[in-house]
C-alpha cells in the first residue's frame, strides 16, 4: 500500500515545480553567482530551486534546500523560503527521518498561511499526510488530505488536486472504506486523463484495481489492473507491476481463494524473471511458497523458499553467495576423490548426507512454518498497537489543538507562544448554584453535559478552539492556534448559537426551572501554552482573558456583553446598543455594548 506514496509524492513535487534535471557542476556555479551577486535578481533563485528539485540523492537534496532558504530569506523571497522547506521535508522523507521532515512541512505550512500562499499551503498539508501515512498514522493522515483538498479545491492547480485525491484514496483503501476509496480514485483519474499524464492514469489504475479486488468484484479489479499493467509496460515502469500482482495475491489470500492468489503470484515472478527484478523474484518465491503451504503442497513450498532465499542472499550478500558456491565445489571434488579411492567409505558417507539432507529439509520446513505463524502474529499485533496508537493520538488532539499536539509529541513540551489578535468568550448559567441544589448529582451532571456537548459542537461547526470548562462556566478562543482574520466574527456568531439554544432548550421544558445564560467577549493579545505534566491542559493567560471574564459578570441573562476592542471589530456586521461605562475591579470604567441578534 505504500508503493505509490513514496512515488507520488515526489511525483508531485515535480509536477508542481518544474521538471528539468540538475547537475552539481550547474548548482555550484549558480550558488557562486548568487553568493557574489549584489543586484539581488530573483531569477536567480528561480533558476537555483529549478535545479535542485529533480536531485535524486536525499542527503544532496537536503542540502540544496538548506542553501536555497539561505539564500531566499537573503533576497527576502518568502515564496522561495517556503519551497526549500517543501525540499527539506522531502529530503528527510526519502530517508525515513519522519520527525524532521514534519518539522521542515509543518514549517512551510506555517508561512504558507501566514504570506496567504495557498498553493504551498496545499501543498505542505498533502506532504505532511503523506508522512502520517508512510509512518502508519491513517488518523492524521486523512485529516491532512482533508485540508490539502480543500485548499488546492481554491486554487488552479487540477494536478496537485489530483495527487491528493489519489493518495487520499489509499489511506481509505488502508482503512477498508474501499467505495470512498474508489469515488477518490476514480475522481482523481479523470483530472490526470485530461491532462494527458499517463504515468498517474496508471497508478489510479492499479489502485482502483486493489480497491475492487477488497470488494471481491474480480472482473472489474482485472480489467483496471490489466489497464495499468499495459501502460507501465509501455513506460517501463516494471516495479509496481510486480508490486500490484503481489498485493492482489495477499489478497486473495486472505479471501481464502488460494487458485487465485496463484495466478497473480505467478504472473508476478514470470514478469520480475523476465526483466532481472532481483527483490520482485524474491517476492515472488517468498509468496509462492506460502500459497503452496497453504494448499499443503510441502514439497513445491519448500523449493520456492529456497529460491526466496537464494535471491535474497543474492541481493544482500554477494560475498557470501560466493564462499557458499566455493564450499560445494571443494566438497564435490573431495567426494569424486573418495568415489575413487573408498567405494565403500562413499556409501556410508553418501548416507550421513542423505539423513542430514532430510533433517535440514524436516527442520527448514518446521522453520518455514513457524516464520508464517510468527508473521500472521506480528501482523495482528501491529494491527492492535495501530489501533491504541490512533486511540491515544485522537483522545491527545480532544485536549489540545492538532499543532500544539504534535508538537509536544515530537519534543516532550510545548512552547508557550503569543497571539497579537485572538477573542475569548466566558458564559455562565445564571442562577445555576441554586438550580443544582434541588437537583441529584447524577442529574447534574447530565444537565451540564448536555449543554456543554452543544457548545463543544457549535464551537467546531465555527473553527473556534474550546479552552475549559469550570463548574457551569464555559471558556474557548477564537483565532488560536491557527489565526484567522475572522476571528471575532466566528465568536460572535457561536456566541449567538449558545444564546438561542438554551433558549430553545428551555422552551422545550416548561415544567422545569428555567435556565438562562450570560456571556461576554474580549479580542485582544494573549499567551498560549501547555500547562502540567501528566494531566495536560492547553490554556491562554493575559489581560484580555481577566478582562473576557469580568465582560461576562457584567453582562445580564439572555445578553452577550462585548468590550470596546470587540466592537470595533464586529460593528459593520452587527447591531450593538453602546451600555453606560461600567466600574469593573482592577480596571477602571471601560466601554460595554449588548449584541443585538
Amino acid at each position: 500500500m505504500l508503493l505509490h506514496k513514496i512515488l507520488v509524492a515526489a511525483f508531485l513535487i515535480c509536477l508542481t515545480f518544474w521538471s528539468s534535471a540538475s547537475t552539481p557542476k550547474a548548482i555550484d556555479s549558480l550558488l557562486v553567482v548568487l553568493q557574489e551577486s549584489k543586484s539581488k535578481d530573483i531569477s536567480d533563485l528561480e533558476t537555483l530551486a529549478r535545479l535542485v528539485v529533480k536531485e535524486p540523492n536525499p542527503i544532496k537534496l537536503e542540502k540544496y534546500a538548506d542553501t536555497l532558504i539561505k539564500y531566499a530569506v537573503q533576497y527576502s523571497s518568502q515564496e522561495h523560503i517556503i519551497e526549500g522547506y517543501i525540499l527539506k521535508g522531502n529530503a528527510d522523507r526519502k530517508q525515513s527521518n519522519y520527525d524532521e521532515s514534519l518539522r521542515s512541512f509543518f514549517k512551510a505550512l506555517e508561512l504558507s498561511e501566514e504570506f496567504n500562499y495557498l498553493r504551498f499551503k496545499g501543498m505542505a498539508e498533502s506532504s505532511i499526510a503523506d508522512v502520517y501515512s508512510l509512518s502508519g498514522n491513517s488518523s492524521n493522515a486523512q485529516t491532512y488530505y482533508d485540508y490539502a483538498i480543500e485548499t488546492l479545491e481554491k486554487t488552479e492547480d487540477s494536478i496537485s488536486l489530483a495527487t491528493v485525491y489519489l493518495n487520499a484514496g489509499d489511506e481509505y483503501l488502508n482503512v477498508d472504506q474501499f467505495e470512498k476509496a474508489i469515488e477518490y480514485f476514480e475522481y482523481s483519474g479523470d483530472i490526470f486523463d485530461k491532462a494527458g499524464n499517463r504515468m498517474a492514469v496508471a497508478y489510479n489504475f492499479g489502485n482502483l484495481g486493489m480497491a475492487y479486488a477488497e470488494t471481491n468484484r474480480k472482473e472489474i479489479a482485472e480489467d483496471y489492473m490489466n489497464k495499468a499493467i499495459v501502460i507501465l509496460e509501455e513506460l517501463n515502469e516494471l516495479y509496481p507491476i510486480s508490486v500490484y500482482l503481489t498485493y492482489l495475491a495477499d489478497i486473495y489470500i486472505d479471501k481464502g481463494d488460494l487458485n487465485q492468489a496463484l495466478v497473480y503470484s505467478t504472473r508476478s515472478l514470470d514478469l520480475a524473471t523476465e526483466h532481472a527484478l532481483k527483490n520482485e523474484i524474491s517476492d515472488a518465491h517468498h509468496k509462492l511458497s506460502e500459497i503452496y503451504n497453504l494448499q499443503n503442497n510441502k514439497e513445491l513450498a519448500f523449493d520456492h523458499y529456497k529460491k526466496h532465499i537464494l535471491y535474497r542472499d543474492s541481493i544482500n550478500d554477494i560475498e557470501t553467495v560466493e564462499k557458499l558456491a566455493n564450499q560445494r565445489t571443494d566438497f564435490e571434488v573431495s567426494q569424486k576423490q573418495i568415489e575413487v579411492n573408498l567405494s565403500e567409505q562413499k556409501r556410508k558417507s553418501q548416507q550421513i548426507i542423505s539423513m542430514a539432507t532430510g533433517g535440514i529439509a524436516l527442520l527448514i520446513g518446521i522453520l518455514t512454518y513457524l516464520l508464517y505463524r510468527n508473521n500472521k502474529y506480528i501482523k495482528k499485533t501491529s494491527k492492535i498497537i495501530q489501533k491504541e496508537k490512533d486511540k491515544s493520538d485522537k483522545l491527545l488532539l480532544n485536549i489540545l489543538p492538532a499543532q500544539t499536539a504534535q508538537e509536544l509529541k515530537e519534543n516532550g513540551k510545548v512552547a508557550a507562544k503569543r497571539y497579537d489578535s485572538v477573542s475569548v468568550l466566558f458564559a455562565d448559567f445564571v442562577g445555576f448554584t441554586k438550580y443544582a441544589e434541588s437537583l441529584a448529582p447524577e442529574n447534574l451532571v447530565q444537565t451540564i453535559d448536555h449543554y456543554f456537548t452543544k457548545f463543544d459542537e457549535i464551537m467546531k461547526d465555527f473553527e473556534i478552539e474550546k479552552i475549559k470548562t469550570i463548574g457551569d462556566a464555559y471558556m474557548c478562543a477564537s483565532g488560536l492556534p491557527t489565526h484567522t482574520e475572522d476571528h471575532t466574527l466566528r465568536l460572535i456568531n457561536a456566541a449567538i448559537a449558545m444564546k438561542d439554544y438554551v433558549k430553545t432548550e428551555t422552551k422545550k421544558s416548561p415544567d422545569q426551572r428555567a435556565l438562562n445564560i450570560r456571556i461576554g467577549i474580549n479580542s485582544g493579545p494573549v499567551v498560549a501554552g501547555v500547562v502540567g505534566s501528566s494531566k495536560f491542559a492547553y490554556d491562554i493567560w493575559g489581560d484580555t482573558v481577566n478582562t473576557a471574564s469580568r465582560l461576562e459578570s457584567y453582562s445580564v441573562p439572555g445578553k452577550i456583553n462585548i468590550s470596546e476592542t470587540t466592537y470595533q471589530l464586529i460593528k459593520e456586521h452587527f447591531e450593538c446598543t453602546e451600555r453606560e461605562p461600567l466600574e469593573v475591579k482592577s480596571k477602571g470604567f471601560i466601554n460595554m455594548y449588548f449584541v443585538h441578534s
